[in-house]
């Protein structure tokens, strides 16, 4: 368990691990990871159960699955930096025959990477999926999906969600990333997604809400709650609020930054606002 002062400074690299693997190739996703690197910082430094070398049946142990794979820099920074792989790795991020793809893959044995990912709307069926297999296993530890907001506007999610409760997998937690924004512009404008906790409560899930998605300490709480609600009859959501691009000032509260790479007088000035540091790779 790692205190909220070392999971800030985790989070910290991380960002400027996003920043620096996006910038060198000039492609990849920086807003969703930067929104989401906290929620990643806490979940593998603080709150899953994850055995020290990686295998890809995760018997007795959390598993992990990014459904919103366009999101891997933060996905990459934060197994590097947990040691699954060596840090320097980072520096292939979307480079030609690198393990580190723009979107995850398995074919090249990517430690703590467990399926393909950046088709979107397809993690949570997985992750399910994965919970019926722990549940026929015997094996009582929890799986764990991270999804954005706007892959919720695929129709696949609604039957995994329906299905999920309807079979009372009740060992997954689903979170859900609220920061409102889409590669077109908001998720309000592009399709409106309504009111999401009625509609996953109607669903018949136990939903959790994090208003600061980015706040270490509310995330950890939301997440520790979550797991005590678990193996009671229901699946899990957390409605994780945040803003993309959390943490570099010009990329926050827009969708501008979805698909887009800093340049270098840009790499310079979000670096600057991440000074503190565990050691660059």
């Amino acid at each position: 368990m790692s205190d909220i002062k070392t999971l800030e400074k985790i989070a910290v690299q991380t960002r400027r691990d996003i920043l620096r693997m996006v910038h060198k190739v000039n492609s990849g996703h920086p807003g969703g990871s930067l929104g989401c690197t906290e929620f990643m910082v806490t979940l593998f430094n603080s709150e899953m159960k994850r055995n020290k070398n990686f295998s890809m049946d995760g018997i007795d142990e959390d598993i992990f699955f990014l459904s919103n794979g366009h999101i891997s820099p933060v996905f990459y920074s934060v197994l590097a930096r947990c040691g699954y792989f060596d840090v320097n790795e980072l520096n292939t991020f979307r480079l030609i025959n690198s393990r580190l793809q723009g979107h995850p893959t398995t074919h090249e044995g990517l430690p703590g990477v467990r399926i393909a990912s950046g088709s979107l709307g397809q993690g949570l069926s997985v992750a399910i999926g994965a919970a019926l297999s722990k549940k026929l296993n015997h094996d009582n530890n929890l799986v764990y999906c991270l999804m954005g907001d706007g892959e919720l506007q695929e129709g696949q999610n609604w039957e995994a969600i329906m299905f999920a409760s309807s079979n009372k997998v009740d060992n997954i937690i689903a979170t859900v990333d609220l920061n409102g924004q889409q590669i077109d512009g908001s998720t309000n404008d592009v399709l409106n997604l309504g009111d999401i906790k009625n509609k996953f409560t109607a669903f018949g899930w136990e939903v959790i809400e994090c208003v600061d998605g980015n706040n270490i300490c509310e995330i950890k709480d939301k997440l520790e709650s979550a797991k005590m609600k678990c193996f009671n009859g229901k699946p899990i959501c957390i409605l994780l609020k945040t803003v993309m691009g959390n943490g570099v000032d010009f990329m926050m509260h827009t969708h501008e930054w979805h698909g887009k790479a800093p340049n270098d007088e840009q790499l310079k000035i979000g670096l600057s606002q991440n000074e503190e540091t565990l050691g660059d790779y």
